[in-house]
């Protein structure tokens, strides 16, 4: 598999296959940082903690360069078009071959992205939402180039997002998180939104809606295949 990972067994054993939580971290972070998130999330899911591709000269990983304009952030496209392909490379070989002794099912699979990994989990949910059950997206946005690719509406019928973003953030300000709001709110889908007091960060408020949104939407989906 060409993308570096981190892996936490799930702590809690389940019968047959296993649903899977993959983490996608920010620019000028790395496959270590979302990870000590995982403790404090569902004990059922195994979780799978990627690095994306490219190295920065400063230190860290990104999924694509950044420019920051008067005119606001402007990400580098073909960089992210080919990050995304290798996302979905990588699911699609986890999902085959599972992490030693691990069987994934590939109708539990969600992805976690904070900032850039935000973005690179709505681009995948938006493109090639039957890969997915579910997204949270954490202090992100949404760029003009995701939308214009997203696959019909009909096609997203399946998919449970959460978005959450800070009143505080500045890097990517709050506006960013209702435009998310405010687009995925017209889908077809089940779509959570939440804002808090913070900047750009996880807050411990933030944390436990995450935590009880990822426990009702694998319970919900539990069910449902019964």
């Amino acid at each position: 598999m060409v993308l570096t990972y981190r892996f936490q067994h799930p702590r809690q054993a389940s019968p047959g296959s296993v649903p899977l939580l993959v983490m996608l971290h920010g620019i000028g972070s790395h496959e270590g940082d979302l990870i000590q998130l995982a403790p404090y999330l569902d004990p059922r899911f195994a979780v799978v903690s990627l690095r994306a591709p490219l190295s920065l000269p400063m230190g860290g990983f990104a999924w694509f360069e950044m420019t920051w304009t008067e005119e606001g952030p402007v990400g580098n496209i073909p960089q992210a078009r080919a990050s995304l392909q290798l996302l979905s490379t990588f699911l699609e070989q986890v999902l085959q071959e599972g992490i030693p002794d691990v069987p994934f099912d590939p109708a539990q699979v969600y992805l976690m992205g904070f900032s850039q990994g935000a973005i690179m989990s709505l681009a995948l949910a938006l493109t090639q939402p039957e890969k997915l059950a579910g997204i949270v997206a954490m202090s992100g946005r949404l760029p003009a180039e995701i939308v214009a690719e997203a696959a019909p509406p009909e096609h997203l019928q399946n998919l449970s997002i959460l978005a959450v973003h800070g009143r505080q953030d500045t890097v990517l300000p709050i506006d960013c998180g209702r435009e998310i709001r405010d687009y995925f709110s017209r889908l077809p889908l089940r779509f959570t939104y939440r804002e808090y007091d913070m900047g750009h960060e996880v807050s411990p408020q933030s944390l436990l809606d995450i935590q009880a949104w990822l426990q009702n939407a694998l319970n919900e989906r539990l069910e449902s295949a019964r």
